[in-house]
């Protein structure tokens, strides 16, 4: 038999997140698919690195934590298609998490307004969440 967390426990479990980020948290799009896991060595090309807000990820409720406030980045750092993403600790070397992206509305961990990088053009994450447990 699974595993059925209660909603308080998953709701804590998603609060998490942000804590063990920390408040300098680092996202890098990259191209190609995502490694098998946070321990794997990084894969693909960055195409961004986004320096999150402060306080970047909302209350969870119903074991599901969505990205706060806006997410975007005035200057893409090369031209690519984002494939993935990883989030990493202020050191931008230590994943916390990984996930696929794809354009808005594609069902991706997190959506963004074009995939489609160019050098230099600004870019919007659109949605991010994440659901734990049985939510």
């Amino acid at each position: 038999m699974a595993l059925q967390y209660s909603v308080e426990l998953r709701n804590a479990i998603a609060a998490q997140l942000e804590a063990i980020a920390g408040i300098d948290a680092i996202i890098k799009m990259r191209t190609g698919a995502q490694p098998a896991d946070c321990a794997a060595v990084d894969a693909g090309t960055v195409l961004a690195t986004l320096n999150l807000p402060t306080d970047w990820m909302a209350v969870p409720a119903n074991g599901v934590v969505a990205k706060l406030g806006t997410w975007e980045d005035a200057s893409a750092d090369a031209g690519g298609n984002a494939g993935h993403f990883r989030l990493y600790k202020a050191d931008g070397v230590t994943c916390v998490l990984q996930g696929e992206v794809t354009a808005t509305g594609g069902g991706g961990v997190m959506t963004v307004d074009n995939i489609v990088f160019a050098a230099l053009q600004q870019f919007t994450v659109t949605a991010f969440s994440v659901t734990v447990g049985n939510a």
